[in-house]
């Protein structure tokens, strides 16, 4: 556990997908360890056998800010865990508590344990579409404009690497989907491979594999749980016979090696 537990500490904790077998030792560990575990419906909810005989303190989407204040005010004198799906430093619970601490001003014993990033676990369900550089991209514009999120795409499709899309659409940005792809088809082929997975290793878990092109065909899969992963210019769909099995990028060993 963190040390100076008498003096309380925070553990920023990133859960993975949020089952019990896809989280880290140490994130189980840092959890049992907790007096007070916060976060939001969530990610509690998918913890709940984890969290008996434990202070559990509710937050919602939006709250971040608020989240940060109390597990920092708690964790002065008690043993604190602030939730967070995938990894807490991706699109995480991280930067805010620590943006939040650092203006406290407050010496406080902190640990960020790691966990598996919804890219990670997409792409583990798909083969291996992200087997070399790759970008990670939030469709969100909460908090990024979307302007500013266009900039970025341009580049990054332009690079021709695997690009993951968090956050693809919702109910208030039902367009920016659509708008990633109409981007990213202006730098690639639509023969390029495109992976969409929706709740990776949760309950509900659907797999669809297609093409840049027919991508928009697909548009009423997409959610707010789906991980898209758009191939770059070498991946190419993974197939055993006629079956469709997931996305291969090759890292490059076919240019050095026989096999």
């Amino acid at each position: 556990m963190p040390s100076h537990a008498e003096q309380g500490w925070l553990a920023i904790v990133g859960i993975g997908p949020g089952n019990r077998q896809q989280m880290t030792a140490r994130a189980l560990k840092v959890i049992a360890g907790a007096d007070i575990v916060i976060g939001n419906d969530t990610y509690l909810d998918q913890l709940e056998s984890l969290l008996t005989r434990k202070e559990i303190i509710r937050s919602t989407m939006g709250k971040e800010v608020e989240r940060a204040k109390a597990a920092i005010e708690y964790a002065t004198e008690r043993r604190v865990a602030i939730v967070s799906g995938g990894d807490a430093g991706v699109y995480g619970m991280a930067g805010i508590v620590l943006e939040v601490l650092e203006h406290t001003g407050i010496d406080l014993h902190i640990e960020i344990v790691p966990g598996v990033t919804a890219a990670n676990a997409a792409a583990s369900r798909v083969g291996s579409p992200l087997s070399g550089d790759f970008a990670v991209i939030s469709l969100s514009d909460l908090l990024t404009p979307l302007k500013v999120i266009e900039k970025r795409l341009s580049a990054i499709f332009s690079a021709g690497i695997p690009v993951v899309l968090y956050n693809p659409k919702s109910r208030g940005r039902p367009h920016n989907f659509a708008r990633a792809v109409t981007i990213a088809r202006k730098y690639m082929p639509d023969t390029v491979p495109v992976a969409m997975i929706k709740n990776a290793y949760r309950d509900g878990e659907e797999i669809c594999i297609t093409t840049l092109g027919e991508a928009e065909k697909h548009e009423d899969f997409v959610d707010m749980h789906t991980t898209v992963i758009i191939g770059g210019e070498e991946s190419r769909i993974w197939r055993m016979g006629t079956d469709v099995k997931g996305i291969i990028t090759p890292r490059g060993y076919h240019r050095k090696y026989v096999y």
